[in-house]
C-alpha cells in the first residue's frame, strides 16, 4: 500500500474530491494548513496561530493500492494546477502495515 500526500491551494479541494470520488476513491483525508516556503501566495498574512507561516494551504491524505497510486495522482495534479508557482506537491510513500482500530486485524485480513 501506499500513502499519498498532496498539499495543494485550498480553492482546489472541491475539485479534485469530486473527481477522486467520480473515479470511485472515497476514502481521504482532508485538513486545512499553513505553509511557508519559496512562494508566498498572494492572499498571504500573518499568522494568528503561528507567527512564521504565511500561505493557506490544503492537505489531501490517502492510503491506496499500489496500482491506483498513477490515477490518483494524475487527478490531484490535473485538478489542482493553475499554471502559478505555489500550486503544490505530492508525495508517495511506502505503508508497511495497516490495522484496523475496531478490530486490530491488518486490512488484508
Amino acid at each position: 500500500m501506499k500513502e499519498i500526500k498532496a498539499f495543494i491551494r485550498p480553492n482546489k479541494v472541491n475539485e479534485i474530491v469530486q473527481q477522486l470520488k467520480e473515479k470511485g476513491f472515497e476514502n481521504a483525508t482532508i485538513s486545512l494548513a499553513e505553509g511557508i516556503g519559496k512562494f508566498q501566495d498572494d492572499y498571504a498574512s500573518v499568522s494568528q496561530k503561528f507567527s512564521v507561516t504565511d500561505s493557506p494551504v490544503a492537505k489531501i491524505e490517502m492510503v491506496v493500492f499500489e496500482e491506483d497510486v498513477d490515477s490518483i495522482v494524475s487527478i490531484i495534479s490535473d485538478c489542482g494546477r493553475t499554471l502559478h508557482h505555489g500550486d503544490g506537491i505530492i508525495y508517495v510513500s511506502d505503508v508497511e502495515q495497516a490495522y484496523r482500530v475496531k478490530t486490530g486485524l491488518t486490512v488484508e485480513d
